[in-house]
Order: structure tokens, then sequence, then C-alpha cells
């Protein structure tokens, strides 16, 4: 990374969890994630029906590359009773990077989401094998006979994490979106092939942020501010198991329907993807991270998810600048999404690209 007092310039920016969603929605979307700085997308797969198939993800695939084929995809299956090893075998084959858990009913289209791990100890063993990625949405489900809610379910579900770990220990585990202290100490203690997705919003928000204010709500929910704290204190000491992911779900960001006066309920997700990399540099500078970046948007992640720069990888260059406002609203056809921190400023903003490693 290259840096001066006014600009800065970052290889091969990569996002590890991207939402690209369906239909029009995906179409206004799935450009967002170039636009945003980044050349490099993996795909979540809680779709309606999910991705549970190898067949189902490469076509989705070839969805996203006909809106945008400048944009490496990396893509993931939906952890169900449709996942067998033999299927596992067949996504490898297929150029599929891991599997996702979503436990049943705690975050969108997670309706058909897991209930318990044990049952699936075959699959993990066979991805293993294959060194397939299990990705992990890091909360149990709320329940109100045990004290569970959405403040402490990532805590929570952390001994399963550690079990999981402990069954497959050479199989590559990612606690996805990861919003507490306890998450990240958690992964740091089991070595190195177990890492954490931390999304750009939870580096800004704490839970008095989205309490109320329904733009700003996202499973998994932004914690207290000594767990923001913590989240900045691992990108400030550069730890190499913290990778960037955007958290983003997009019928989040959908705005609804407004004629009548009824409360519905809010869609959990944030939208960051148009002004992502410039919206990551202004909360990693404010930390006094900056030096940090490349590691967070790039090598840290593709290191390890074994990644190298593709073609479609560009060299970035970021500017410091003033009164570069996020704009209100993001439409194309009859889908409108509402980015994270509409109407504020950022105090960086891209101001050209170039092929990778281009002087």
């Amino acid at each position: 990374m290259m840096t001066t007092d006014r600009w800065i310039a970052v290889e091969s920016p990569a996002d590890f969890h991207v939402h690209l969603r369906q239909g029009e929605l995906s179409k206004l979307v799935t450009p967002h994630v170039r636009k945003g700085g980044f050349d490099l997308a993996y795909v979540m797969p809680n779709l309606t029906p999910p991705i549970t198939k190898t067949d189902m993800a490469v076509e989705y695939k070839k969805q996203l590359r006909a809106i945008d084929d400048s944009v490496d995809y990396l893509m993931t299956l939906y952890l169900s009773p449709d996942l067998t090893p033999e299927e596992v075998r067949k996504a490898k084959q297929a150029g599929i990077i891991g599997v996702k858990s979503y436990p049943r009913g705690v975050t969108t289209n997670s309706d058909g989401g897991i209930e318990a791990y044990e049952v699936y100890y075959p699959v993990f063993g066979e991805m293993e094998k294959c060194d397939l990625v299990l990705n992990l949405h890091g909360e149990v489900p709320s329940d109100a006979t045990s004290n569970t809610c959405v403040l402490n379910a990532e805590e929570r579900f952390l001994p399963h994490l550690k079990k999981i770990h402990q069954a497959f220990p050479k199989l590559r585990i990612v606690l996805e979106h990861a919003t507490t202290r306890a998450a990240v100490e958690t992964v740091k203690s089991l070595g190195n092939t177990v890492a954490c997705t931390i999304t750009a919003h939870h580096l800004a928000m704490t839970v008095d942020d989205w309490a109320g204010q329904s733009w700003n709500y996202c499973k998994p929910v932004a914690k207290y501010p000594s767990d923001r704290e913590a989240l900045a204190r691992r990108n400030t000491r550069g730890a190499s198991e913290v990778l960037l992911g955007i958290g983003f779900g997009t019928a989040s960001g959908t705005i609804p329907n407004r004629s009548h006066h009824l409360p519905i309920p809010a869609a959990a997700g944030v939208y960051t993807s148009p002004v992502l990399l410039p919206f990551v540099t202004h909360m990693l500078e404010s930390f006094g991270a900056l030096d940090r970046l490349q590691n967070f948007v790039s090598d840290y992640g593709r290191a390890f998810y074994r990644c190298s720069a593709g073609a479609n990888a560009r060299r970035i260059v970021l500017e410091k600048v003033e009164n570069y406002r996020i704009e209100d609203i993001w439409s194309f056809g009859d889908a409108t999404v509402r980015p994270f921190w509409t109407g504020k400023e950022l105090g960086w903003q891209i101001t050209d690209v170039s092929p990778a490693g281009e002087p």
C-alpha cells in the first residue's frame, strides 16, 4: 500500500461477505461491489430458495456475471439436509469455495437454517478433506426460557464454534460478522484455521445507534461500546485473523411502503456497498490504523481463502477530501435501497483506478 498525506493506493480489495440477492434488487446492488472499490465478492447463499446445490450456485454465478462480469465471484452453498459428502466433492470440483451455516430463523431467509450441528459432522469431515471453508452465522436463536436475545446470541454461540473446531481442527472456519469482544478473543485463541469477518458498519455503531432506528438494524446487532472498541483494536493491531465483510442484507435497505401507519418488521441488514472502501478508510483513519488498510481490505482475507488477485483486480487510489456526502438512496427499476450513514460526509473518496500491480 502506497500513501501520502493526501492519498492512499490499495491493491486488489476483496470483500469476503456480500449479499447480492435476486431479481431487480440484484441488478441494483451487484454493480455496487465494484463501485465501492472492490473486485472480489464472497457471495452468500441465502436466497429464496436458498442455494443448496452446486448446480444452483453455478447458475447463480452466471446470473451475477451477466449483471457485472468485472468482479470475481466466490460462491457458497447453504448448509441444509440437501448437502451430503458427495455434494461437497461435487462443489469442490465446480470451484465452490465454502458452505454457509445459518441457525434457524436468526436472519434474512434463514427459515430453513439448522438446529443442531452434530448431524452435519460427516459433511464437515468431507469439507475438511476437500478444503472447503465453513462460514458460520454466529448466533443462536432467541429463547426467553434461557434468557437469550439479540444482545447475547453471539456469545452463546461461541461454544458451538469451539466444539466444531475441536472436532475438525484442519477445517477452515470463518465466524461471520463478529460483533463482540468475546468473539474476537475466541477466534484469536483457536489458531490459524479460524478467522472472523468484521463488517464495516460494526466499526461505527453501538446498540444506541440501532435501537429505535430501523435503518441501522442488522443481525447480529451492534453491541456495547467496549465491543466496538475491541473490533477497532483488532484492526489497529493488524490481526491476521480479521477479514473484511460488509455484512449486507439488502432486503434491509429496501425502502418500505409508508402509505399506511401499521408497524411492520424491520428487515435485518445495513447497506454500505457503494461507498465501502471510502467508508472503511474513513473508519480506520479514526482509529489511527490507516497503515492496516491494505491488510484489512485485501491481504489477510486473500491469504486465508488462498485466492490471489485475478484479472479483475485493480489498484484503487483514494484521496482525502471534504464534502463527500453519501447519497440518500440508490435505485434500479422498482428496487430502492438506502445506504448506511445517508447524508453524512466521508473523508476519503475514490479518485483513480488502474490494473493491480501497475507502477
